[in-house]
């Protein structure tokens, strides 16, 4: 029987850039955070003694979280050690979920973020594991395109 129509297949997880200042700053493994949270305030009326209201608070946005194969790139330890010195320099950024050709399919957009940790690799002499760095930085906002 022949196909009535297009398919609507999930993308796949692991395909997928990060770009920092308009900059792609390599290729992450792994990238969580992506979260879109506001806080509930709960609401009485007095006059409604059983009946509790839920009412939309502040957003929240949770760290970005990105693991990749350390490399001999120093660009994103630069960045953090900007912070540390205290001089913040808060970037905007993007996560772009590719399609099978390689094609932007959803971004998701930061701004305001900056480094608030980055975490270097566990060392095991009995793995053949890549060595692992991980970056987490803080933002001040988080939309989908």
């Amino acid at each position: 029987m022949p196909a009535t129509g297009d398919r609507n297949d999930p993308y796949s997880a692991f395909n997928f850039i990060v770009e920092i200042d308009g900059v792609v700053v390599g290729g992450f493994a792994e990238c969580s955070g992506l979260t879109m949270e506001q806080e509930i305030i709960d609401y009485r009326n007095g006059d409604e003694p059983n009946i509790k209201r839920k009412l939309p608070g502040q957003q929240k946005q949770a760290n970005l979280v990105l693991k990749r194969g350390l490399t001999q790139s120093r660009e994103l330890f630069e960045w953090r050690k900007l912070v540390m010195d205290g001089l913040t320099e808060r970037r905007p950024g993007n996560i772009q979920l590719l399609d099978e050709a390689r094609q932007p399919a959803l971004q998701w957009n930061f701004r305001e973020g900056w480094p608030c940790k980055l975490e270097g690799p566990a060392l095991n002499a009995k793995a053949s594991e890549a060595a692992i760095e991980t970056l987490e930085i803080v933002h001040e906002g988080l939309e989908q395109q």
